[in-house]
């Protein structure tokens, strides 16, 4: 608000209250004829200075207050604006006490008075405008104007402080909102304006539900609005939202005064509300159908609405065209070295403006952005999409490669397969039209099954390095709940998470979740069936790479099967796969005797325990200053074999030349 608007309307709000003092003089006999003339003519004179609309009469507007309730907020504005008005006040009441105001002076004084002004119904006491000190009777306690509400009359409006831990301001520079609100998203905000232009302050506006993926992008189509409207938006947690009843209601009430005053909407973040929080929900629910004003309510899915209309809007993710302008205009200058690499981002991460543009800025730190053969943007990218997953799974740093897994050549070329059809799932789905002719079954599935150690998860790794992409590990039996539809929210935070930057999964111990699934008998056979039925259909719909794992193929259901787009049998490694193991599994750095890699490959054991004896023998070795020999192997295998409940036999260390200890 200008300079001029603020004196006009404090002039403004002074020949009303000098109105007032006439008022109150005349009550006690103690202004001259002369002195109620010119208040008079103040009065009347008010009109000619009246700024753009001054804070007093947009109140009193918003809130549908009389001439009398006007005049009794105008009475207890002038007790805490002119310290003379407290002695008049108490000689208008014939008490030097009463040196404040009461409803009892207000009816005494001010003309039009009526009663009802003073029920809790009416505007005065419904929102918070004024208030009632401690008294024993309702018309001779101390009434006074909320300080809130005195901030605005004098042109000062502020956030109310009672509402400073609910709310906090959403705010956005025109040129960040230009550049994130692509157009898909500024269609959704061009129809929340249509819907909401010419409403007025304080109405009972329709809800508008913005729900999908996108929780970034529903602040930013908000903010768009508001900025169109000239509104100023606010944003309140649901998580937050008082469960007492009379809490809730006072929440409400001075919400709605502060957005009728001051033009403010509400941004109602019910994004990471649980869905078994049902006090919560209750409170959301409550908030939605009575608060009135303009709220937006941003969530994953619809909430249903009896008593307030209410329009749906889904806000997703920028498309792939989208991001691929967005990452354009992030590098700038550099887009057109960068255009193949730019197309592999948008079709491989799915992230909105904010994250681009910071791993674009990331990138452009290391100064290898120039290079279209750089790593930089890939990486700062996959950086951006990680914090919501970490939460939720555990991150393996993959470092094997190719030259690391030793398999059956079938089992590789169904490795290399599944790499490529991740690599090019862009070209396969958007270029080549897939992706126009089936919406179901475009993710990429895979079922590693084999007994523990013989590489699954090393084969995750393989690929995760190949793809650059993270690699998180999902305890399935960690997941599953024993409560009913426990298991389906635990499955889909870790996949709503995932989705944004397409990282591969990898669920560890499917069997805990995908044994055959058995006739419906009971409630309990009921919901297995449709948490089995849930992970299937998200990891269809899932845009990276999901691998289950698992001990017992043969105990997964036929039906689960055929839904799986890869099923890879890593099979127990034999004597020439344990030999070529043998021969990989030291570093080059780590010294070693020479050793017979096909006398080795006679122990009857996976990869994962080939693993282990090489890493205890290597550390035996090297608390004994030597390399690693038989010596050190055997120790280590007669370690291993124990753990495994198994006994070396002949067959496997005969010929070694050493011992076997115990």
């Amino acid at each position: 608000m200008s300079d001029r608007w603020v004196e006009r309307n404090q002039k403004y709000l002074t020949a009303q209250l000098a109105r007032v003092r006439g008022l109150l003089e005349q009550r006690t006999g103690s202004a001259p004829d002369a002195a109620r003339e010119r208040a008079a003519e103040v009065a009347r004179r008010a009109d000619e200075m009246l700024p753009a609309r001054p804070a007093l009469e947009v109140l009193c507007a918003t809130f549908d207050l009389s001439p009398f309730e006007r005049d009794v907020l105008l009475l207890c504005a002038a007790v805490e604006l002119d310290s003379s008005f407290a002695a008049l006040c108490a000689e208008a009441q014939g008490d030097p006490h009463k040196n404040y105001a009461t409803f009892s002076l207000a009816l005494a004084v001010l003309p039009d008075a009526h009663w009802s002004a003073l029920t809790p119904a009416a505007p005065l006491r419904r929102w918070r405008l004024v208030e009632l000190g401690a008294g024993t009777a309702l018309t001779t306690s101390p009434l006074r104007i909320h300080e809130h509400v005195l901030h605005y009359l004098v042109g000062a409006p502020h956030l109310d402080e009672q509402l400073a831990g609910w709310v906090e301001p959403v705010r956005a520079a025109e040129d960040a909102l230009q550049l994130a609100l692509v157009p898909s998203q500024r269609a959704r905000a061009e129809r929340i304006i249509e819907v909401w232009a010419g409403g007025e302050r304080g109405a009972r506006l329709p809800v508008i539900q913005l729900v999908g993926a996108d929780h970034a992008g529903k602040r930013w189509v908000a903010n768009a609005v508001c900025a169109a409207l000239g509104l100023q938006l606010y944003a309140l947690d649901a998580r937050v939202l008082p469960t007492d009843a009379r809490e809730l209601e006072n929440l409400q009430r001075l919400w709605e005064r502060e957005a009728a005053l001051n033009g403010c909407a509400l941004l109602l973040d019910a994004h990471d509300l649980d869905e078994v929080d049902a006090l919560r929900s209750h409170a959301l629910a409550r908030w939605l159908e009575q608060t009135r004003g303009a709220i937006v309510l941003a969530a994953k899915t619809h909430r249903p609405m009896a008593n307030r209309a209410s329009v749906m809007l889904e806000v997703d993710k920028p498309t792939v065209s989208e991001q691929q302008a967005l990452w354009r205009h992030a590098v700038g200058e550099r887009a057109a070295q960068l255009d193949g690499a730019l197309d592999a981002l948008a079709a491989q991460f799915n992230l909105d403006a904010e994250a681009i543009q910071a791993a674009a800025d990331a990138a452009g730190r290391t100064g290898r952005i120039h290079s279209s053969r750089s790593h930089a943007l890939w990486d700062a990218a996959r950086i951006q999409a990680r914090p919501r997953l970490d939460d939720l799974a555990q991150r393996i740093e993959s470092r094997a490669t190719w030259d690391d897994i030793v398999l059956p050549p079938p089992q590789l070329a169904l490795l290399h397969e599944m790499a490529a059809q991740a690599r090019q799932r862009h070209r396969g789905y958007e270029t080549w039209g897939w992706g126009e002719r089936q919406t179901r079954g475009l993710g990429i599935s895979a079922l590693f099954s084999g007994a523990s150690g013989t590489g699954k998860t090393m084969a995750g790794e393989v690929l995760a390095n190949e793809l650059r992409l993270d690699l998180y590990r999902i305890d399935l039996s960690a997941v599953v709940s024993k409560y009913i539809g426990e298991t389906e929210r635990n499955l889909r935070r870790v996949f709503d998470a995932a989705e944004q930057g397409g990282a591969i999964l990898l669920f560890d111990e499917a069997d805990a979740l995908f044994g055959k699934r058995s006739e419906v008998k009971d409630s309990h056979d009921r919901y297995a069936n449709i948490e089995v039925s849930y992970l299937l259909q998200r990891m269809e719909a899932y845009r990276g790479l999901a691998i289950l794992t698992t001990n017992m193929q043969e105990a997964l259901d036929k039906a689960f099967l055929r839904r799986i787009r890869f099923i890879v049998p890593f099979p127990f490694p034999d004597a020439a796969q344990r030999a070529e193991i043998w021969k990989r599994i030291f570093p080059p750095q780590t010294p070693t005797a020479p050793l017979d890699m096909a006398r080795l490959a006679r122990l009857n054991i996976t990869g994962g325990s080939i693993r282990n004896i090489a890493l205890n023998a290597s550390f035996l070795a090297a608390d004994a200053n030597e390399p690693v020999n038989l010596k050190h192997l055997l120790r280590a295998a007669q370690v291993e074999y124990d753990k495994l409940g198994k006994t070396l036999t002949e067959v496997e260390i005969g010929g070694w030349g050493v011992k076997v200890e115990g």
